[in-house]
């Protein structure tokens, strides 16, 4: 209960109840409430920007900052541990499954091709911690393409494991023509002098001298891909298609003994030895081809000559002379 307060009029001589104005008193409340208000504003502005004081909310952002940036670190390692185990699968799948199958090695430019022209992190950059949520993403999709690339690799491997026996059939291995039918190896596969221009000029297969109408071979199974009769360039010739990336060329030939489409094997006699098109003498001009490129055909024939022969063949096929066609 309030004090009930008196004072003394001195023109009564009595005591009179001191009474409070509403008006004044409002007043006072009003002061009092945005004196404290003011001097909340003041303290709080104050609060905020005294270094290393933190409100409650900010201390919880900062934690959850930090366990974002450590699990970020964390993931990064991890992804580092990845990549080098799947680094180790690739060298392994180049240096010893694509060359047990024959199969073109995959650079490093392919495993990890399809990541230049336009900013694919545009949308990443602009935050405080930009640079390791970059750094982590653009990781990750390196990895997921290098994986990518292996999986389709070891799905060609086991393509080629399946179907070992046909491409060990199917491979060019053997002489196109018979050593006891040969007169000579009359040039090799690279720059050689040509007969009729007389120049030097890339000579892309093997020409073998022998009589005409020597009986010439399908070097590994295959399907006739092209028959030709010309009286220019390679004059009467046949082009085999073996499948795996591999196509033969037999070229001047006197005789074709085969059609367009007819599936041959490996030593079936596909035509004669002759002197048409473009030819100087009776030869067999012979080539192989591996995945569109010609490469040299003497390190195709370890399936019908000895190492003496085989030696013997690879001196005189590197030897600078004249080719025959």
């Amino acid at each position: 209960m309030r004090k009930v307060k008196y004072y003394y009029d001195t023109e009564t001589l009595s005591y009179r109840k001191i009474e409070r104005k509403k008006g004044k008193v409002f007043g006072l409340t009003l002061l009092f409430i945005l004196g404290t208000l003011v001097a909340s504003i003041l303290l709080l502005i104050v609060y905020l920007n005294i270094p290393g004081i933190e409100t409650p909310k900010e201390k919880a952002y900062k934690r959850e900052l930090d366990q974002m940036t450590f699990q970020y670190e964390m993931m990064n390692r991890e992804m580092e541990e990845i990549t080098s185990v799947v680094k180790e699968l690739e060298e392994r799948d180049n240096k010893i499954y694509r060359v047990y199958f024959e199969a073109d090695p995959i650079s490093e430019e392919q495993r990890k091709s399809g990541f230049g022209g336009v900013n694919r992190y545009k949308d990443l950059e602009g935050y405080n911690n930009s640079e390791i949520i970059i750094k982590t993403k653009k990781r990750l999709d390196q990895l997921k393409k290098r994986i990518v690339v292996q999986s389709k690799s070891l799905d060609e491997i086991v393509e080629y494991a399946l179907n070992k026996e046909e491409l060990l059939a199917s491979i060019p291995a053997i002489q196109p023509v018979q050593n006891d039918d040969l007169k000579r190896t009359a040039s090799g596969y690279g720059m050689r002098m040509h007969p009729i221009y007389k120049i030097r000029k890339m000579h892309t297969g093997m020409d073998f001298s022998a009589p005409e109408g020597t009986p010439i071979f399908a070097t590994g199974n295959a399907r006739v891909k092209k028959v030709k009769k010309s009286r220019r360039g390679y004059g009467y010739h046949v082009v085999l298609d073996h499948g795996f990336n591999y196509e033969t060329l037999y070229a001047h030939m006197s005789k074709i003994s085969v059609f367009r489409g007819q599936k041959v094997k490996r030593g079936e006699i596909i035509g004669y030895v002759g002197d048409t098109g473009s030819s100087t003498a009776p030869h067999l001009h012979y080539e192989v081809i591996k995945n569109g490129r010609h490469v040299n055909p003497v390190y195709f024939y370890y399936n019908d000559l000895s190492a003496e022969d085989y030696e013997a063949m690879i001196n005189n096929s590197a030897l600078e002379n004249q080719s025959l066609d």
